[in-house]
């Protein structure tokens, strides 16, 4: 099989990759093989490339990429819930940047008809990583209200999406105008730009001092005094990530026990499998229909072939993107 491999780790990104021909999984009694058209970056794929983010047993840390959508070619011999031809989209551990991936049949979700391949790939690493951080363990309730951070993200169109279709109240950050307003075609109620507006303020005066009651974080450190004074009584506060950092100056706790807030970290790539398994479900059960009915959708923002992995890492560097970045798989 062909696969976007990292040949030069910690080196820029347009010359850290080779497409190279690899070889075929191997397909276990409970995995499905896929043919691979498209997969999509994440920011875990970066950290990849640069050598700082091993992926599970089982994977090549010399090929990135956490979800794929494509045709089912082969099951093996105790699989029951796919056969040979399904259009399926699967959560990866790795090895996403390939023409064929294997995967436990538990792992994939079949495919709305309405979606390309394309669209496909752009779902389950940030719709799940959202559904789950704000629903499964935040319990967002429909009418509350829920801040968003980096609304221009997979993760965080994917959670505007998600939590307009549930009636809540949204506050989202993003850095730029342009970046606001489509979000707010999303379900987006209040944008607000981090480069000339203090959030916290914002919702202060925006909930008359009552703050919100999710808050889905992708920042980290420097955000941790503001989202204590944004978060409501009884609040809960999810992290999902540091993009700003890990390290949070001055840190205080004083705010967090005053109002009875709940602060969770959280991860998706390293759980076990089971764990993984019951999300699925879950979101499948739940989720899934609504792509299908377009209450939902994918959002993209650019798709680059497999032979430039590089170019699409760059890309993604910039942090210009509205949404997803894809790559197309022909084989």
């Amino acid at each position: 099989m062909r696969a976007a491999v990292i040949t030069n780790p910690g080196g820029a990104a347009e010359e850290a990759f080779a497409v190279q021909e690899v070889p075929d999984p191997v397909v276990g009694p409970e995995d499905v093989l896929v043919a691979v058209k498209a997969s999509a970056l994440n920011r875990a794929d970066l950290l990849q490339r640069r050598g700082r983010y091993n992926g599970p047993p089982g994977t090549r840390n010399d090929i990135a990429g956490l979800e794929a959508a494509g045709i089912v070619e082969a099951i093996g011999e105790r699989v029951t819930a796919w056969k040979p031809g399904d259009r399926v989209m699967a959560l990866l551990g790795g090895m996403g940047y390939a023409s064929k991936v294997a995967v436990h049949e538990r792992m994939a979700m079949p495919v709305p008809p309405n979606l390309s391949f394309e669209e496909a790939a752009s779902i389950p690493e940030v719709f799940l990583t959202a559904y789950d951080a704000i629903f499964m363990q935040c319990d967002l309730k429909m009418g509350e209200s829920v801040l968003i951070h980096a609304v221009g993200s997979g993760v965080g169109t994917a959670a505007v999406q998600m939590a307009a279709a549930q009636s809540c109240r949204i506050f989202g950050t993003a850095g730029s105008q342009e970046k606001l307003d489509a979000a707010t075609d999303l379900g987006l109620d209040i944008g607000i730009n981090y480069n000339e507006q203090d959030f916290a303020e914002v919702i202060t005066e925006e909930t008359g001092g009552q703050g919100v009651d999710v808050i889905l974080d992708v920042i980290g450190g420097p955000y941790w005094h503001q989202n204590l004074k944004s978060i409501a009584v009884k609040g809960r506060m999810i992290i999902v990530g540091s993009l700003g950092g890990a390290t949070v100056p001055d840190m205080t706790t004083s705010a967090l026990s005053q109002k009875r807030a709940t602060v969770r970290g959280t991860l998706l790539r390293g759980r076990p499998l089971e764990e993984k398994a019951t999300l699925i479900q879950a979101f499948n059960n739940r989720v899934v229909p609504l792509f299908a009915d377009e209450t939902i959708r994918p959002i993209i923002d650019r798709v680059f072939p497999l032979d430039q992995a590089g170019a699409a890492h760059a890309y993604m560097e910039t942090n210009a993107n509205f949404g997803k970045i894809v790559l197309k798989i022909d084989d």
